[in-house]
């Protein structure tokens, strides 16, 4: 088969390598999944450079979020089993963890469904009990991580303001349903924010990206307001100075999804239970902006890594070099 491997850390275009290579044995409880579509996700991108938190040993093939085919053809949604990740036409992944793949999803959205709505759904719901009624913000609005977090916080009733960066990236968060589309480069954030809400702030903000992000947060923030610490795609860990927690009456939570996946694993089944109800009535609907072939897979990883896609970026194994769509 051909699998795309990671044999020295470093950029994605210059370190991932398309490869023949055997097809994967399944150990104890795992099983054989015929890759049907794989997400990329921003985690593949550190795990390429080796700034991860979990580092599979060199070299690996990465990708951890795919739609796959079981030997008796039900189409499934799973993780796989690092190293054999699912930028290949084969990968391993856990029996028990598997879930049914909506039917009212092709296989690209149903791939894009997993990490990002999963990590929504446990942020707004879970951490920051998110009501209707409720303002939300979110950082990075456009992107994966965030244009999930917009449809759900759209579905769960709330009036949701998405900041961007670019004109692009705004089109994109107001198609996602956004009732008010901050450009962080050519607006000032804190600014708008409060005069959106008459000066009251957001009560829930969804943070992946960190930074001046997060800073932006601390000072649009409401009374009894939740900001959920889910990453730092800007590459700059904030350091929170809890005496303001303490002065304007605020929460920070944080948020490591993969962390229910042992925990209390009946929960990530109870939320993509919620998840497929949501897609069956259309309330969600991962945004893939990209589909791309095997072959195209570094490219779209570096893309992804350099802050230059929206939505979803999708491996698509069966499509012919070149295809994109």
């Amino acid at each position: 088969m051909q699998a795309w491997q990671v044999h020295e850390n470093g950029e994605p275009s210059e370190v991932m390598r398309l490869q023949d290579v055997e097809r994967p044995t399944p150990g104890d409880g795992q099983v054989l999944l015929r890759v049907r579509a794989a997400n990329i996700n921003f985690p593949d991108a550190l795990m390429v450079r080796g700034h991860y938190q979990v580092q599979p040993p060199l070299p690996f093939t990465p990708g951890v979020e795919i739609c796959g085919e079981t030997e008796d053809g039900r189409r499934v949604i799973a993780n796989p089993a690092l190293p054999y990740g699912g930028f290949a036409e084969y990968a391993l992944a856990d029996a028990a963890a598997l879930l049914p793949a909506p039917e009212s999803l092709d296989d690209a959205e149903a791939a894009a469904l997993h990490i990002g709505y999963q990590t929504g759904w446990f942020g707004l719901h879970r951490r920051a009990r998110l009501e209707a009624g409720e303002t939300l913000l979110v950082h990075a609005a456009a992107g994966g991580v965030g244009s999930a977090a917009v449809q759900l916080g759209k579905a769960a009733g709330a009036t949701v303001i998405g900041v961007v960066g670019g004109a692009g990236k705004a089109a994109v968060a107001r198609e996602l349903g956004c009732d008010l589309v901050i450009d962080r480069r050519a607006e000032n954030v804190i600014g708008a924010v409060k005069e959106a809400t008459g000066g009251r702030g957001a009560d829930v903000i969804y943070d992946p990206v960190g930074g001046e992000a997060y800073t932006q947060s601390t000072k649009v923030v409401a009374f009894e307001g939740r900001i959920v610490v889910v990453g730092f795609a800007s590459g700059t860990i904030p350091s929170p100075a809890l005496n303001h927690a303490l002065v304007k009456n605020y929460s920070i939570l944080g948020l490591h999804w993969g962390l229910y996946n042992t925990k209390n694993p009946k929960l990530v089944q109870h939320c993509h239970e919620q998840l497929t109800e949501l897609a069956t009535r259309g309330a969600i609907r991962p945004l893939v902006s990209e589909r791309v072939p095997l072959d195209g897979a570094a490219a779209a990883v570096q893309r992804l890594a350099d802050g230059v896609t929206t939505g979803r970026v999708v491996v698509v194994p069966s499509l012919e070099n070149g295809a994109a769509v």
